[in-house]
């Protein structure tokens, strides 16, 4: 392992042993493991606010917010109130709950593409569905995707993915087939001629589109302007479906997640409209569930009413229903205003240290997510090849001095940052305080022998 952390860690220590002895790699999702930054994972007990506490005792301004969800900090307690009230009537049912269309009405009334709306319990899950359902509503086979945008683990969208597999190195993953990765075309973010020449090529084989609304597995990649607006267009022209992976964005850079954000069909030069969008993260609050959603005529091909089978037994647990309920509703105007000058003000504060130490970065921006790319300053991250062509060796000194100094931030340089409204003054100046040492342990990195 490289750069481990100086700080004693002998509980984590401890509880890692023990679960590598009864998980593969001691983990259940690999980006914990610290695989990419060295040193032994945090094993977090407590979450209040802007903060994390670790087995040891150790507290941490928390940067990674479950990975998106704590839009509003960890236990709100709106949330916790709605979760307790759901539990006291029980934790599931295995039928329709009053809060399954709650949910679904605010997020029709959020995000206006969506016309019906199918829960889920995982990103993947609702990708996975979001894809059949393309191939089973056009007749057709080929699915277009982008290298380095990740859409879970899908088997067939695991070719060229960001993300846990960027970290491990990885271009895809054994157990996918040729034939399952066949019938889909990786093409590189933001080329409109590529995309242009696969529809010359297999126009009237390729059921959908699909990408990030703005990569986040790839460290943060904004879209080139019009591109996602260009996508709408060419699928409607060939009769194929555009679909728009929110489950990172949902939510989190928007009300209406990054469509709204970026004008939609409202944007008088770039208008664009998703045929089906997938949602997780926040939509839970907390708790696993996700949906796919868009136009009716689309998801009517769902059973039980149409002929594209999905199923979950789980799916709409009346807890995660309240918890997202809660948290959509929580999530006002003045929450978003308070993420985004937060996010603001940390990333400008982020480049003014690196700068200062001699590092040359660029930091990479999708509304209130961002991450930082060392080594890009001539012309930034705008795909795969760029994100992969980064100085990544001096992610791990710089993460682990900030991990010593009370900062907890995703371990793997190919992650958004995260911010919450519970991220008050108090905890933007432990972080400000970390950012000198960590930028001058960044310089201060050398690539591996």
């Amino acid at each position: 392992m490289t750069n481990p952390s100086t700080t004693s860690a002998p509980m984590s220590d401890t509880l890692y042993e023990r679960a590598r002895a009864l998980m593969p790699g001691g983990v259940n999702s690999p980006v914990r493991a610290f695989g990419s930054v060295g040193g032994t994972p945090r094993f977090l007990v407590d979450a209040h606010g802007a903060y994390v506490t670790d087995a040891d005792g150790k507290e941490y301004v928390d940067l990674v917010c479950s990975w998106g969800p704590a839009l509003l900090g960890h236990s709100h307690p709106d949330v916790i109130a709605a979760v307790h009230r759901a539990v006291d009537h029980g934790l599931t049912f295995g039928a329709s709950t009053p809060a399954e269309a709650d949910l679904a009405q605010l997020v029709k009334e959020r995000v206006p593409a969506v016309e019906l709306l199918r829960m889920v319990s995982t990103g993947t899950e609702a990708t996975m569905t979001a894809v059949r359902l393309a191939r089973g509503f056009t007749s057709r086979n080929l699915i277009i995707k982008f290298a380095g945008c990740y859409h879970g683990h899908v088997d067939s969208l695991l070719a060229s993915a960001g993300s846990g597999v960027a970290t491990l190195a990885l271009p895809g993953s054994a157990g996918v087939t040729e034939a399952t990765t066949a019938e889909t075309l990786v093409l590189p973010y933001n080329d409109v001629e590529a995309v242009e020449e696969a529809f010359r090529t297999h126009g009237e084989h390729i059921a959908a589109v699909i990408t990030e609304a703005a990569p986040a597995n790839m460290g943060v990649v904004t879209p080139a302007p019009g591109f996602n607006a260009f996508l709408s267009r060419i699928t409607s022209e060939h009769g194929a479906l555009f679909i728009v992976d929110e489950v990172m964005t949902g939510f989190r850079t928007h009300a209406g997640g990054f469509w709204k954000l970026t004008g939609g069909a409202d944007d008088a030069e770039h208008p664009w409209t998703p045929d089906l969008l997938t949602f997780g993260k926040v939509i839970g609050g907390g708790i696993p569930a996700a949906a796919l959603g868009g136009r009716a005529d689309v998801m009517n091909y769902l059973a039980p009413i149409g002929p594209v089978y999905q199923a979950g037994t789980l799916s709409g647990n009346p807890i995660a229903m309240a918890a997202g309920v809660a948290t959509l509703t929580a999530a006002t105007d003045d929450v978003y205003r308070h993420v985004d000058a937060r996010s603001l003000e940390l990333s400008e504060a982020l480049s003014v240290e690196l700068s200062r130490a001699g590092v040359d970065h660029s930091i990479q921006r999708a509304g209130n997510l961002f991450s930082v790319a060392f080594g890009t300053a001539d012309h930034g991250v705008w795909n795969y090849a760029d994100a992969q062509g980064q100085e990544a060796f001096r992610y791990g000194p710089f993460f682990h001095s900030m991990l010593d100094s009370g900062v907890y931030l995703p371990p793997s340089v190919y992650e958004a940052w995260f911010l919450s409204a519970a991220h008050d003054d108090a905890a933007m100046e432990r972080i400000h305080a970390a950012l000198p040492a960590a930028a001058r342990a960044a310089a201060a990195a050398v690539p591996l022998a």
